[in-house]
């Protein structure tokens, strides 16, 4: 079945190539006019004349771009629509025709395409890294010629410098080509047992239990501040000492703070930690303890 669907798209693709081969060419007077019609009218009709004209345009721009392992037919409706991009923005005052300006879009849309599907991990997010992916192999060629051993040192400087890019980017890219993506479904082992995804297992806790956890914890913040204030000032600034504080001073300091004995403050500490313990476990919804320890 795999078979048959390729060859339907391969017949596919041929018709629509032939088909958009037998579109005569615009003259400059038509492509402006046809441009400002559909610029300024958004006259339907005008835009299909223009597409149509330069559809052979699309074609052969795709076909420099399809030994990146991308079907043909894809890499044509990528440069279509950068086609209708380039007849919304040209601008009919300069001095350029129609197809050299459709020309960067189409070849732009197409760049992007291969770009976000040549890997899972993106390749190239600027311009230079752009310029980098799809001039490295031809450089590759001239410099190493048809050897498919890793670039040298003085190779990787030769391509950085005729590109005018750092050495470090000649030489990520390098790597990032002569790799390919691993399917995580591959399996492993002597017996093939498990796959390269069961060791890739998140332990973390799920981003609704994250969520639920920083809600419950300012619903529990809330609630013992509010049990903080029905304790009687003493009781208070012993807890927050004692319970509260990054460092918990002892009872005989406290004692001496309070002008008292450390069994005493030991008395109040306790006396504190059982009323704000009922006044918690009051609380609607309350689970567990939800005093610091």
């Amino acid at each position: 079945m795999r078979h048959i669907d390729d060859a339907v798209t391969a017949r596919t693709n041929q018709s629509f190539i032939r088909t958009a081969m037998r579109h005569r060419l615009l003259e400059r007077g038509e492509e402006i006019d046809l441009v400002r019609r559909w610029r300024d009218d958004r006259d339907e009709d005008a835009l299909h004349t223009l597409i149509e004209a330069h559809v052979r345009q699309v074609v052969a721009l795709a076909s420099r771009f399809r030994n990146y392992g991308v079907p043909i037919g894809d890499l044509i409706q990528e440069g279509n629509v950068g086609l209708l991009l380039a007849a919304d923005r040209f601008d009919t005052g300069r001095e350029v025709r129609f197809s050299t300006y459709a020309g960067w879009w189409i070849r732009s849309a197409m760049q992007e395409y291969v770009l976000r599907n040549w890997s899972i991990v993106r390749t190239g997010t600027t311009a230079g890294h752009r310029k980098l992916f799809f001039n490295l192999r031809r450089l590759r060629a001239q410099i190493a010629g048809a050897a498919d051993a890793p670039l040298t040192a003085g190779q990787i400087a030769d391509i950085a410098d005729a590109l005018d890019l750092p050495e470090r980017d000649v030489a990520h890219m390098e790597q990032r080509l002569s790799g390919h993506d691993q399917s995580l479904n591959a399996p492993i082992g002597e017996a093939g047992e498990s796959e390269r995804q069961d060791l890739l297992i998140d332990t973390a806790e799920d981003p609704e239990t994250v969520v639920i956890g920083m809600r419950d914890a300012r619903t529990r913040s809330r609630w013992l501040a509010e049990a903080l204030g029905e304790l009687p000032e003493r009781e208070r600034w012993i807890i927050r000492e004692r319970r509260l504080s990054e460092r918990s001073p002892t009872l005989e300091e406290l004692g001496l703070q309070l002008g008292v004995s450390k069994e005493r403050v030991r008395q109040l500490e306790a006396r504190a930690l059982d009323k704000l313990r009922r006044s918690l476990e009051a609380r609607p919804g309350a689970v567990g303890d939800l005093l610091p320890a």
